[in-house]
């Protein structure tokens, strides 16, 4: 454990004369300060407001926004008006707002990841992600978000939780920062995680077990099986339903995730959104030594074509999210299905 605060973090990150640097810094710096906003209000649970009811309008992203989605949402836009952002792309918001047309950055959000755990003190978190702003701010404001993931400056997470946690990366590795009311800053608790490539534990939302394609509930069913199985060990299975509390348990202690897309009406391409959702939460865990794919391809090679695009995700220990890819791309192989491989052989370990 070490015990720097995020200002020296970032102070060492603006000193090391990466592009863009000083004016990520400030915008973090920024998105801390609503954040711990936000938190104190979550805190205050039913002695504060209403923040579970719903505003009764639908979403740009389909879904119905709650009152606590709305706050969040206003807390950080405002934030992002004292910082060098020119262009905030919002779950909450049909087209990216123009802040500021001189400044260089952009960024999207999801102000409230996990909405539906706000009334059974379930961790909620912010997701974020930190681009450069390029070409007509103006006339084309939404073009600024539609490059690969790879072209983010830096992305991170708050989580509200037992502890108010920042995960952080600005492209040199993901760092773990809490919150010290006593000292009243963000001091790291680890750097440079490091994800285990081999896990024992999934995290996926069994429920909707009879709309997967046949490739998910082959490679469920085979971590089910455990010992007695292909593959020979036994499996915990967890969901919390809310993406950030899930990528921060699998940077603690390895794992994988799936949101696969399924046959649901509105579903077939996910749920989660890629340019707020999958592309911050990918280069968090690749910058750990994972991987995050859309059960197939590298989320941060895809390039969005919407500023709500959906996408499925599958993310974690670098080789369980190789093998969920094998099951989509080489299912004669799989163990159970194939006599010559029997419990062994292309899906053992």
């Amino acid at each position: 454990m070490t015990s720097s605060t995020l200002d020296a973090f970032l102070n060492s990150h603006v000193a090391g004369g990466a592009p863009f640097a000083e004016a990520a810094a400030s915008t973090i710096r920024q998105l801390v300060t609503a954040a711990v906003t936000l938190g104190r209000t979550i805190n205050q649970g039913a002695f504060g407001l209403a923040l579970s009811g719903e505003r009764g309008d639908v979403g740009p992203g389909g879904d119905v926004p709650k009152e606590l989605d709305v706050l969040a949402d206003a807390l950080f836009i405002e934030a992002m008006r004292r910082a060098p952002v020119c262009l905030y792309a919002s779950e909450e918001l049909e087209e990216a707002a123009l802040l500021d047309p001189r400044a260089p950055l952009a960024i999207a959000i999801d102000p409230l990841d996990g909405s539906s755990n706000i009334d059974i003190n379930v961790s909620i978190g912010t997701i974020f992600s930190i681009l450069p702003a390029a070409g007509d701010p103006v006339g084309e404001p939404n073009a600024s978000f539609f490059h690969p993931g790879d072209a983010q400056l830096a992305a991170g997470f708050f989580i509200y939780g037992p502890q108010l946690a920042l995960v952080l990366s600005v492209g040199s590795g993901t760092h773990v920062f809490v919150f010290s009311a006593q000292l009243g800053v963000f001091v790291q608790t680890h750097e440079n995680l490091v994800i285990p490539p081999r896990t024992q534990e999934f995290a996926i939302n069994t429920a909707n077990y009879r709309h997967w394609d046949e490739a998910v509930r082959l490679y469920v069913d085979d971590c089910l099986k455990g010992m007695e199985g292909p593959r020979e060990k036994e499996f915990n299975m967890r969901w919390i339903a809310a993406v950030a509390a899930d990528a921060y348990r699998i940077l603690m202690r390895g794992g994988v995730y799936l949101y696969p897309g399924d046959r649901r009406r509105g579903y077939g391409e996910g749920r989660l959104r890629l340019v707020y959702e999958a592309n911050p939460i990918a280069f968090l865990i690749e910058q750990a030594c994972g991987a995050a794919t859309d059960t197939i391809n590298r989320i941060l090679d895809l390039t969005p074509t919407a500023l709500h695009q959906r996408v499925p995700l599958v993310f974690g220990s670098a080789r369980e999210v190789a093998r969920v890819g094998r099951y989509h791309t080489e299912p004669s192989n799989i163990a159970e299905r194939a006599p010559l491989f029997s419990n062994r052989g292309l899906f053992r370990a």
